[in-house]
């Protein structure tokens, strides 16, 4: 998860205050001071960060509130929404239109990670049945041609460009014609990165969105300049209809919050945020879902939508065997083949709620590695050793494994304790009486579902959850987002 300290942080403030017996002014702005803190080292502007600690003491007046109200739960409430308020701009993003052609224009500054976006952008619609195709119109910058044909080449995308050509306007204008005539759905248009001191360039950006006339035109942003981002997104604004904005580079920089902020204060709205140099590490930007898995509260609409998109919602086998107390080491291998599917572990687990805070900071690759190496120790055994559930694995069994997949008996032994431990929950799971014979697990009562798998869940994983009820809460989120479609819940 990007910005990992400064949700660590907000989190220590609220969970300080929520453990503090008798809520006052005091704690109240003990908790303020402690937010406010972490913002404004996350490089956020001091003036945002005023006005959200005046909007939470406006919407949260101690002394006004009637006893009984819950005023941890207010407060915790109050900071959420004017979290997701600091960063949501007020205009909405421009909407594609499937089977017309649509150009998107991108700019930004030079080094920002432009045409790398623009690769992510195009293999992230190519992935949803989207036609799309990238055009190289930056002639200012040497082997920028090279990087564009490398990206597209990599990802499977076609792509229009001239090594000879010096007009990037004309690059643009022809290759856009060429995709339109072949019935292209989204032709995305690469351009030169400037300054916003550099008026030649920027004149030149004018008479290309001129030429092309972009349904939408994307501004990149590095996240490493943090609050500076305002004055350069407001300047390719008053240049350009800029109609929404990808902020890359979260993954590594600590004045991400203040790129967030400075940019969604320009009231341009942002589409997808970059997190990570791998062609499929774009993720789109909401902000409602973005604070929630800032503060380990998940986000389970985009588990939702990721596992959809992956197409692991229909799996009814695995749903009957764990109904029937029954796992191998091959149900243990498809849910870990299943997990990659869904993205980097980090955004995985960051997705469900209390997982975050219990992975250490830094541990998502390794864990990532880790769970490589166990699906390549299982490529290494025999359908037998996959299927059976009571076969012995005897030390020599174990060597045999450990050379197949070279790497050390030891590890071999981390796997089979790890897929153990699974086991005994998924049986655990299969002898509850209140899920035999439901039939869907999708249409069982989430109190019912909460309750009893809170008792095979290990203890540390329910607490961090939000207990039974943080569990139900979620169910219930499943529920409504799953449709009740086909095999129950996935991974589990």
């Amino acid at each position: 998860m990007v910005l990992n300290d400064l949700g660590r942080k907000i989190t220590s403030a609220l969970r300080r205050m929520t453990n503090t017996t008798v809520i006052d002014e005091a704690v109240l702005d003990d908790m303020l001071k402690d937010v406010s803190r972490a913002l404004l080292e996350a490089d956020v502007n001091v003036k945002l960060v005023a006005q959200l600690r005046n909007n939470v003491k406006k919407r949260v007046s101690i002394e006004e509130l009637a006893a009984g109200v819950n005023k941890r739960k207010l407060i915790q409430k109050a900071v959420f929404d004017e979290l997701c308020e600091m960063l949501d701009a007020d205009n909405k993003p421009v909407v594609l239109k499937k089977g017309k052609p649509n150009v998107v224009m991108f700019v930004g500054l030079q080094g920002n990670g432009k045409t790398t976006s623009c690769a992510k952008y195009a293999y992230y619609h190519q992935r949803r049945g989207w036609k799309t195709c990238m055009v190289c119109a930056d002639t200012f910058r040497a082997g920028a041609f090279d990087q564009l044909k490398q990206n597209a080449t990599k990802a499977k995308i076609p792509f229009y460009g001239s090594y000879t050509e010096t007009d990037p306007v004309k690059i643009a204008t022809e290759g856009v014609a060429r995709f339109k005539a072949d019935a292209y759905e989204l032709i995305i248009v690469d351009t030169s990165g400037r300054h916003r001191q550099e008026s030649a360039l920027f004149d030149e950006m004018e008479q290309m969105f001129t030429a092309v006339n972009p349904v939408d035109v994307v501004f990149v942003m590095d996240s490493s300049i943090g609050q500076g981002a305002f004055e350069h997104a407001r300047a390719f604004r008053s240049r350009v209809n800029v109609g929404s904005v990808i902020v890359t580079k979260l993954d590594g920089h600590a004045k991400g919050g203040g790129a967030l902020s400075a940019v969604a204060a320009t009231d341009a709205p942002i589409t997808f945020i970059g997190t990570g140099e791998h062609i499929d590490e774009l993720e789109p930007f909401s902000a409602t879902s973005f604070v929630q898995r800032l503060l380990g509260m998940g986000d389970v609409s985009g588990l939702v939508t990721s596992i959809k998109e992956a197409g692991l919602d229909q799996n009814p086998e695995l749903y009957k065997r764990v109904m029937e107390g029954r796992f191998s080491l091959r149900d243990m291998y498809d849910q870990f083949q299943n997990m990659s599917k869904l993205g980097p572990l980090s955004k995985v687990v960051g997705m469900i709620p209390g997982m975050a805070e219990m992975m250490p900071a830094g541990k998502e690759k390794e864990g990532a590695a880790r769970m490589s190496k166990f699906c390549t120790i299982m490529d290494s055994m025999t359908d037998e050793e996959l299927d059976s559930q009571k076969l012995a694995f005897i030390p020599s069994r174990i060597v045999r494994i450990a050379r197949g997949s070279g790497c050390h008996p030891r590890l071999v032994e981390e796997l089979l304790v790890e897929y153990k431990r699974m086991s005994k929950l998924v049986e655990s799971m299969g002898k509850m009486k209140g899920l035999k014979g439901m039939g869907d697990m999708s249409k069982a009562m989430p109190s019912q579902l909460s309750s009893q798998l809170g008792k095979a869940m290990d203890p540390r994983m329910l607490k961090q959850m939000g207990g039974t009820a943080g569990m139900q809460n979620m169910l219930k989120q499943l529920q409504s987002m799953g449709g009740g479609s086909g095999g129950g819940f996935p991974g589990m």
